[in-house]
């Protein structure tokens, strides 16, 4: 792809988002850096600046650009915060995390996921994203309190082992349900949590270690 067409597919997705309502500046500007093209498979470069979701090995997906930049504005992330992504898959959210974020640490079940990840991310020089190979529902409390967990799979309810992991004041943006699945942002408050729905999705399951 020559530099004239990548600008042109990179301002379409821009239109795209914005005429879908999504007007966070400092997001759109980190998703709209990062090389969406290097985190898919070769067979499907050409769609990599398509508003659409796309196939990953071990059944596992890249969430569409809206869903990604949506959940990462749901984070409400300062500069200086701490985030916690589960499921890397290749690292594309992770990148655009790193952008937002001092500090990413992502875990992935499946370990040549992770180690893909890794490679794409050191590929691209991003030095703040630690990828763990490690399973999601354990959360990740040797590197806890996170100013923001993200989880990129659907689970039936909220892991108790997340809000755990999650600073007061934190937020915890995860796809609830089984079938019928909503975008979910949650709020630690010191007696609690807050919730609110963004709007319904389909991930893939979250899926425990050994099943």
């Amino acid at each position: 792809m020559d530099s004239r067409s990548h600008s042109k597919d990179v301002r379409k997705l821009e239109r795209e988002l914005r005429a879908k309502g999504f007007d966070d500046e400092r997001v759109l500007a980190a998703l709209l850096a990062v090389p969406r093209e290097h985190f898919v498979p070769d067979e499907s470069r050409a769609d990599a600046w398509r508003d659409v979701a796309l196939p990953l090995p071990h059944g596992q997906a890249i969430s569409q650009p809206f869903v990604v930049a949506t959940m990462c504005a749901a984070l409400e992330l300062s500069p200086d915060a701490r985030v916690l992504e589960v499921g890397a898959g290749w690292g594309y959210a992770a990148a655009v995390l790193s952008r937002l974020a001092r500090e990413v640490f992502s875990l992935e079940l499946v370990p040549e996921l992770a180690r893909k990840a890794r490679g794409r991310l050191a590929a691209l020089g991003v030095a703040n994203v630690r990828v763990l190979q490690g399973d999601g529902w354990r959360g990740c409390p040797e590197f806890a309190p996170f100013d923001a967990i993200v989880v990129a799979a659907a689970a039936a309810t909220v892991p108790a082992e997340l809000l755990r992991d999650l600073a007061v004041g934190g937020r915890l943006v995860l796809p609830l349900g089984d079938a019928d699945q909503q975008l979910v942002a949650l709020t630690k408050t010191a007696t609690g949590f807050e919730r609110r729905d963004l709007f319904p999705v389909c991930f893939v399951p979250m899926v425990r270690d050994g099943g």
